[in-house]
């Protein structure tokens, strides 16, 4: 018999029976009618601790213990699960009687896997406010470790997440999760995602390993490899991380790149860690010092970092894991510190590091010669991380820390490919490459954004009165009479906006306009950083975007601090003001009524605001304006657009344009570089560079870096999407009017059943009309440079809005109530023309409706 459009029954039977027969965990039973289900099986722990030996008085207050942390009213979830981790991790400390020496009681034994107590039970029933009932719950010793929720073929594993999301609320069974570490969703159509408490759905992760085998479901796959119980265990114990209020497990590529850096640290070599930019490499590196401290009893880390942000970040994490780090002032400082037997774990900036870029170059030869004649006392096996490790001072500075602790092991971070100039540098100071995770390879595994790129002549597009009405012409292509009108009454005329203003004053204008056209930035889900040539123009563009509809959510980051001192001597008594007294003004001003939090200046205190609000805040900080600060090392995955007013090159400019591949949801999906200064050609032949100079020994993936041309890509992106629509309804049957699709998407609107089955038809339309809509947008002002001619884009249009039509009939002949959230695409925080309640929220005239989806 076909188990084609099998229910999700079956495959619970059948994922519990490879828990059970080919993981080797106890099966538990069908839990939906016990009643005092728990996080916490106090039965089965106490059984496994007794066989591990410790007394019942022991026991008992470390159930107490356990059970106090766990339930403690007064915390958030992540508070509660962060403290159940501590006990579980390091263990819990007893003391059974007054006089009687404090004991470990070890929850986990995290040295021999196989000695713990693995069991699964299914349809475990949560009491609470409100019921639920997880599929599938691992315990490990009677502890609730993992949650897994399994939907049929048909279904969305996102079905899947949210339900498990919606479990961790207060209102339903938040206190279940308080001991969980790994929070997954499979069917047998997409396979497994991962994640764990807190985890946002678009942060849900995918395993990869064994590519070649393909025998079976990956659902299946999948749960044999994490699951199994050395590896779960390895995972719970090495790779889960607390940082800054949220708890993160690893991608696949930090687990096994870790693994490979084990393995040198064991054999004392260093090498690099070749991971692309926004890969996550400064959580590799805490993860890996964590594991050296650990395992290796006489072992001290040295991270150095040329990031201040990195700086502050190690800082934190380790702090968060009750580790102690010292962050050094000097290059003095680090070897003073080095040279005693404590602090285990230092960080310093590398731009603290010695005063080795004074020496001219002729005489570094000598310079390193005499570190090496007496090299400076270190205690312990000591490890260095450098970040970036081909970047600073062409890899100098490496050098002279290697010949300041020449029995150092070096292990070597970085982003960028390695060119042939640096490599022989490189790898001279840390070895061969330890682990590759190159661009392609974390675009085509979802874990970075593509880069999408577009000149823009501004002098040339915005430098007449007609090329004014060309260029809004093209740019209002996609709106109607109506909303062309609206944006000329917000924006007064463009004739009299740009006509006679000066190519910065077109610059800002341009951005404006994309803020209200583009559907990532429209929406205020997105936000932009612009790169200024010096901190005079950063201050300038500020200035002219305080005076938009910016004001307030706009902010200038360069490496100025106002000091008096700085324009002492620029008074000239001519009623005018210098560059100097400009940027000092401008900074005054925007600090006036900022207060300095302890230990930071006014400078420090507004950035780090300013950054917080970009971060996590995107609606209330739409731009960035900088320099050369941000453009390495900030993670911001709201950021979609990254604006170029300043010349760069080689791998400044690549690290600067990978400040928008962050995941940041669906509605995200490439990194956007608009070039204001014609930097196509040395972007190509940066690319050109890369591809004959670029070091291809590491092997694996190709390592170039290819920026995509917007308009190719925003073509094949809009076939692709109206190809796919119209494949889904080459089945309705001829006529293909209304009713044909009602039959074909809904059934018999009448009967529930038939409803239901016709379910997954309806949600790949939504998503395939939505697909379209973004596809659209983004190349609907400029369709004839795209490559359509006019007949084309007006039949793409009529497509359009006739499958907009489609979408609106099916909805309202199914009733739709599905959760359409993923889909949300509308400007203004609904789901673009879907309305879930059945409210159309339209403008009286139907103008409403339009103007959402032609800027979608």
């Amino acid at each position: 018999m076909s188990d084609i459009g099998k229910p999700e029954r079956a495959t619970q039977n059948r994922v519990v029976k490879l828990f059970c027969d080919e993981l080797g965990y106890i099966y538990l039973g069908d839990w939906a009618d016990r009643k005092s289900n728990s996080n916490i099986e106090e039965g089965l722990l106490t059984e496994y601790l007794t066989s591990a030996g410790y007394s019942p008085a022991q026991i008992s207050v470390a159930l107490y213990k356990l059970r106090t942390e766990a339930n403690h009213p007064d915390r958030s979830l992540y508070g509660n699960n962060q403290a159940v981790y501590q006990l579980l991790r390091y263990g819990v400390p007893v003391k059974t009687e007054a006089g009687k020496v404090t004991e470990t009681v070890h929850l986990i034994n995290w040295k021999a896997p196989a000695s713990n107590h693995f069991a699964i039970a299914e349809e475990v029933t949560l009491k609470g406010k409100l019921q639920r009932r997880p599929d599938v719950v691992l315990y490990v010793n009677g502890i609730a470790i993992g949650v897994l929720e399994l939907k049929n073929s048909r279904v969305s594993i996102g079905d899947g997440i949210r339900q498990s999301l919606s479990n961790q609320q207060p209102e339903f069974n938040a206190w279940f999760f308080s001991t969980v570490q790994l929070v997954m969703a499979g069917n047998d159509s997409e396979g497994m995602q991962y994640g764990t408490i807190g985890t946002p759905e678009k942060f849900f992760l995918t395993w990869k390993e064994d590519d070649a085998d393909n025998s079976r479901y990956k659902l299946d796959k999948y749960l044999l490899k994490m699951c199994n119980k050395a590896r779960l265990i390895e995972l719970m114990h090495d790779f889960v991380l607390f940082d800054g209020g949220v708890k993160k497990l690893p991608r696949v590529h930090q687990y096994f790149g870790i693994k490979a850096a084990q393995e040198h640290v064991h054999q004392h070599q260093g090498g690099i860690i070749w991971h692309t930019q926004g890969a996550g490499k400064s959580i590799l590196m805490v993860l890996l010092a964590k594991w050296i401290l650990e395992n290796k009893p006489q072992a001290r880390v040295a991270i150095i970092t040329d990031r201040d942000e990195l700086d502050k970040q190690i800082e934190r994490v380790f702090t968060d894991a009750g580790e102690t780090i010292c962050r050094t002032s000097s290059g003095s400082d680090l070897m003073s510190q080095l040279g005693q037997a404590t602090p285990r774990l230092l960080c310093s900036l590398v731009h603290k590091f010695g005063t080795t870029a004074k020496n001219a170059d002729a005489d570094f030869d000598a310079f390193i010669k005499d570190l090496q004649a007496q090299p400076s006392p270190t205690v312990g096996e000591v490890l260095v991380f450098v970040d970036e490790c081909h970047r600073t001072q062409g890899g100098k500075l490496n050098r002279v820390m290697k010949a300041l602790m020449p029995n150092a092991v070096f292990i070597g971070f970085t982003g960028t490919p390695l060119l042939k100039k640096d490599k022989a540098t490189s790898l001279e100071v840390f070895g061969g490459y330890i682990h590759t995770y190159k661009f392609s390879e974390a675009v085509e595994d979802g874990v970075v954004l593509d880069l999408v790129y577009e000149a823009r002549d501004i002098d040339q597009k915005l430098g007449s009165q007609d090329k004014i009405d060309q260029w809004f012409d093209a740019k209002t292509k996609a709106l109607n009479d109506w909303q062309k009108e609206e944006l000329k009454k917000q924006w007064g005329t463009m004739q009299n906006v740009l006509s006679s203003k000066a190519r910065m004053d077109r610059v800002v204008a341009d951005i404006i306009f994309d803020f209200s056209v583009k559907p990532r930035l429209s929406s205020e889900r997105g936000n932009a950083i612009l790169v200024a040539s010096s901190i005079y123009e950063a201050c300038k563009y500020f200035a002219l975007f305080q005076k938009t509809l910016f004001k307030g959510r706009c902010a200038v980051i360069t490496s100025y601090n106002p000091q008096a001192k700085d324009v002492t001597l620029e008074e000239i008594g001519a009623g005018t003001e210098t560059d100097k007294q400009f940027i000092y003004n401008t900074y005054t001003e925007l600090l006036s009524n900022v207060q300095p939090k302890p230990g930071k200046s006014k400078t420090e205190t507004y950035e780090d605001q300013a950054k917080a609000l970009f971060v996590k805040e995107p609606a209330n900080m739409r731009l960035l304006v900088v320099v050369d600060k941000l453009l390495t090392g900030f993670d911001a995955p709201p950021c979609s657009y990254l604006y170029i007013d300043k010349s760069m090159q080689d791998h400044g400019l690549f690290q600067a344009i990978c400040r928008t591949n962050r995941l940041d949801g669906d509605d995200k999906d490439f990194g956007y570089i608009v070039d204001y200064k014609d930097l196509f050609k040395k972007v190509e032949k940066a690319i050109a560079v890369y591809t004959s100079e670029i070091d291809h020994s590491a092997g694996g993936a190709d390592p170039e870096v290819m920026l995509q041309d917007r308009l190719t890509l925003g073509r094949e992106r809009l076939d692709a999407a109206l190809e796919a629509l119209f494949l889904l309804c080459e089945p309705v049957q001829p006529p293909k009017g209304e009713l044909e699709h009602i039959h074909y998407f809904c059934g018999n609107t009448e009967i529930a059943d038939d409803l239901k089955t016709h379910e997954p038809q309806r949600v790949a339309f939504y998503k395939g009309v939505v697909a379209l809509l973004r596809a659209y947008a983004n190349v609907a002002d400029e369709m004839a440079a795209a490559g359509y001619s006019d007949a084309d884009a007006k039949s793409i249009k009529t497509k359009l809005d006739r499958y907009l039509a489609i979408r609106e009939i099916i909805r309202k002949a199914s009733g739709e109530t599905l959760d359409l959230k993923p889909f949300c695409i509308d400007p203004v925080n609904s789901c673009s023309s879907v309305n879930v309640e059945g409210n159309d929220d339209e403008h009286p005239d139907g103008r409403r409706h339009q103007a959402l989806d032609s800027q979608a």
